[in-house]
């Protein structure tokens, strides 16, 4: 007779939770001998009370509702696994946000990236950067409330679009520096499952766990 893979990966699912079970009861029967042992052989003048018989009975229970619980939370996680990598593999191709100050130019010559400010700004100012770090275009943006902002930039004509790499946010309230976060925008190329967490293949910063994206678009 043959069997087929799905088959044999069944039987020797129910064989694993056959075992499992089997397991469970010899530890509850094994306890329970230990117990009438220790009651038949028990000091007559000094017996097992109610309260301590049923203090060791109840721990039966306890074990038992520890395995059970442990069970629930593993099938728990992997359900909860399974499903975020069912979500992760719907955001190949898109864009998403992350820590990071890289810009990269579509098809048109167009660009975005975000910030967050700590407090309210007087004066916010984008710089758009060369891999070398020189400035080639600046974006004021005014004043600015605490909080997330976005911006777009377009390529100006003449400028040479090997050039674009970063952009730098410099915020200012009065004299004073007020600390500003860069997001920058990325895309999913793939969904890598082999670790402890989910990871996604991003076009410019490589592989980063789910945690890390801040937005989706």
């Amino acid at each position: 007779m043959t069997i087929s893979i799905d088959s044999t990966a069944s039987l020797n699912s129910s064989a694993s939770a056959s075992s499992t079970k089997k397991s469970e009861a010899d530890a509850s029967d094994r306890f329970l001998k230990l117990l009438v042992a220790q009651m038949k052989n028990q000091d007559p003048l000094n017996p097992l009370d109610n309260a301590e018989v049923t203090s060791q009975m109840a721990q039966i229970s306890t074990v038992s509702g520890i395995e059970k619980l442990n069970k629930s939370i593993e099938a728990m996680s992997a359900g909860f696994a399974q499903t975020q990598t069912m979500q992760g593999a719907a955001l190949v191709g898109r864009d998403v946000v992350i820590d990071g100050n890289k810009l990269r130019l579509d098809a048109e010559g167009n660009t975005r990236g975000a910030f967050e400010l700590d407090a309210a700004a007087d004066s916010v100012r984008v710089e758009i950067l060369s891999g070398a770090g020189a400035t080639l275009d600046t974006l004021k943006l005014g004043a600015q409330g605490a909080g997330q902002h976005g911006f777009t930039w377009s390529l100006p004509e003449g400028l040479d679009p090997a050039l674009v790499s970063s952009f730098k946010v410099t915020a200012l309230s009065g004299t004073q520096p007020v600390a500003a976060t860069s997001y920058m925008y990325d895309r999913v190329q793939a969904v890598l499952t082999g670790g402890p967490q989910l990871q996604l293949e991003l076009l410019a910063s490589g592989s980063v766990t789910y945690n890390q994206i801040k937005a989706f678009n």
